[in-house]
């Protein structure tokens, strides 16, 4: 293993120690599993993937509204309201 140097809010701090008691894992053993998962949702889409899986998605979900291509700012800006 390679040793490194990290620097966490005192937020991040907190609730990886919190984390580490409850679990009764290191906190070095926390934040590698993190990067490991971190790294398997970066890596191994290519761009061709990831535009087979947009153009799958499209048309499957419903809004049950029938202007979003004219209004969709006025949605939008409708749902960050809330």
């Amino acid at each position: 293993m390679i040793r490194t140097q990290i620097q966490l809010t005192d937020e991040q701090s907190r609730a990886l120690k919190a984390l580490s008691t409850r679990h009764g894992v290191p906190v070095a053993e926390l934040i590698r599993q993190s990067v490991d998962k971190f790294l398997q949702s970066s890596v191994g889409l290519d761009d061709q993937e990831r535009r087979r899986r947009a153009i799958t998605a499209a048309g499957k979900f419903r809004s049950g509204q029938h202007d979003i291509a004219a209004s969709h700012d006025n949605y939008l800006a409708e749902a960050y309201a809330k």
